[in-house]
């Protein structure tokens, strides 16, 4: 199988990565991080001038057109300057879900702005007692005239504290675990009846809670079929999972270069640390948690690629090793460099804050082994 990027490919990736070594060092990261927004609406400009914004929409709304391989080196080099613009919830999450389940009218209007950086959108999915399961939504809309009433709470919503729009996940028949039964809704966040808390996540990320008290949403704003949204969910959800593991790819190199950079110079009894070879060992062991995931993430983006039956099955098996790997990388790297890997002056434990996030993200380890085993064997 070829794994050589396209002429396209490899500028697309060396443009993002010029820009992050280049615009978005880790001291400008900080100073973003601690901003009232925690985004920077002008880098956010600038990713849109840039194209980044574009590469999964089609052509025909103004989109780059791109596939799964130009998400994952976009996703990987935002990783490394660990970006805190909503690349992820805006792009892939809430754009992800317009453009394969709403209306060409709200493709129309939503989808192009995205594009230039003018709207920013959320994915309201995760409620207190659903955990990592899409089904279980307790919120609810019913339909009053022309109108759909919603109702209930959502939380940790990525970018729900900056977006001006949110899909939101509600119940519109059956139990509350029901698989059928799931509709999406498009709801501005501006509307009567929304309220929303933000706050900080441990990686610097600013989420919200948003709570829906009688919020009359338009039936033309249903994105997919009614009751049928947890396929669509399911879908960009898988997509998402791979750009994050992807993103995470490019924190765990970041990790192994800084962490074996620092053992060249830290000395102890007189000689680099890094000559010693119990560490280098750990090392090496390291550097092969890299190798391994980003195997499995070209494996995974390869069957999302050519739309593979074990698509699914692919994207579990990385979240896994994205899980595992991160933990022992991140590990090494704050071991090795001793205190000074726990201190916010330094990125090292900045980017093991990134990794934990990633990993409880739609699912830890073991959520998707469970997932994995259940494909795979039963």
């Amino acid at each position: 199988m070829n794994f050589e990027f396209t002429e396209e490919q490899i500028m697309l990736r060396d443009s993002v990565a010029r820009f992050i070594q280049d615009e978005y060092d880790f001291d400008m990261r900080q100073q973003i991080a601690k901003s009232a927004q925690g985004i920077s609406q002008d880098q956010w400009g600038t990713f849109a001038e840039l194209g980044w914004l574009s590469i999964p929409f089609a052509e025909e709304h103004g989109g780059f057109g791109g596939s799964a391989v130009d998400v994952m080196l976009v996703m990987e080099q935002l990783g490394k300057g660990l970006v805190l613009e909503p690349y992820l919830a805006t792009v892939l999450l809430f754009g992800g879900l317009l453009q394969k389940g709403a209306s060409a009218p709200l493709q129309a209007k939503y989808i192009p702005k995205i594009i230039d950086g003018t709207c920013l959108g959320a994915f309201a999915y995760l409620e207190r007692q659903s955990r990592y399961e899409l089904a279980d939504v307790a919120s609810t809309a019913s339909l009053k005239g022309s109108d759909y009433v919603l109702n209930g709470e959502k939380v940790v919503v990525l970018n729900g504290a900056n977006a001006d729009h949110a899909i939101v996940s509600a119940r519109t028949s059956g139990g509350q675990s029901d698989e059928s039964g799931i509709s999406l809704f498009l709801i501005p966040l501006d509307a009567h009846g929304v309220q929303r808390l933000g706050y900080r996540m441990m990686d610097g990320q600013l989420v919200a809670n948003l709570v829906f008290k009688d919020v009359a949403v338009p039936a033309a704003h249903l994105v997919g079929e009614l009751d049928q949204g947890l396929a669509l969910m399911q879908d960009v959800v898988m997509e998402a999972n791979m750009a994050l593991a992807a993103e995470a790819l490019g924190i765990m190199e970041q990790l192994n270069s800084k962490t074996l950079e620092y053992t060249k110079t830290r000395k102890q009894f007189g000689v680099a640390i890094g000559s010693f070879q119990a560490l280098q060992h750990r090392m090496v062991d390291t550097f092969m948690a890299y190798e391994q995931t980003k195997s499995l993430l070209y494996r995974a983006v390869c069957a999302l690629t050519d739309d593979e039956e074990d698509a699914a099955t692919a994207v579990h098996a990385l979240k896994v090793m994205v899980d595992r790997a991160g933990k022992l990388i991140f590990s090494e790297a704050i071991q090795l460099h001793g205190g000074m890997g726990l201190t916010d002056e330094l990125d090292i434990g900045h980017f093991a804050k990134r990794l934990m996030m990633i990993n409880t993200t739609f699912g830890n380890g073991d959520h998707h082994q469970a997932q994995f085993n259940a494909l795979r064997y039963n």
